[in-house]
């Protein structure tokens, strides 16, 4: 019996691929566990279409991520902090203040955890970064750390 898998099932598949498993395995566990569906014509066809949205809407995504880092790559991104007079801050830049800086430059949001800072930053200067804007994409920008 064919079926298409609502969730990720332990070594049969993960979630949206078709499998044949037997007829009583589907009926007795994985039908009345809602973790599958008949794969009908029906069925199918909406699955067929459903996964020509998803990879519609991935390759959407793939592109504005690649649009997103060149951007980010052309632009430097000024991180204002308190310093002292030997240049030294008062503490770190940290991911968060990246990310202001990345808002406050080109009015996007990037979520903090996506920025690596290879390492600490505790002084004025041109630091590079990463950040991941899609599992494929990952922009690297460069932040100069000034004096506020």
């Amino acid at each position: 019996m064919k079926v298409i898998l609502v969730s990720d099932v332990k070594a049969l598949g993960k979630k949206g691929e078709v499998v044949e498993v037997a007829e009583g395995y589907a009926r007795n566990f994985l039908l009345p566990r809602n973790l599958a569906s008949e794969a009908n014509k029906g069925a199918l066809a909406a699955h067929a279409d459903q996964k020509r949205a998803n990879e519609k809407r991935e390759a959407q995504a793939l592109s504005e991520a690649k649009d997103l880092a060149s951007r980010l790559e052309q632009t430097q991104l000024p991180v204002k902090v308190k310093a002292g007079g030997n240049g030294k801050l008062f503490g770190a830049v940290t991911n968060a203040d990246v990310a202001d800086a990345i808002a406050h430059a080109l009015a996007i949001d990037v979520d903090k955890h996506k920025i690596e800072i290879k390492s600490q930053i505790k002084a004025l200067g041109s630091y590079p970064v990463e950040v991941k804007l899609h599992k494929n994409v990952v922009a690297k920008a460069t932040i100069s750390v000034v004096s506020a």
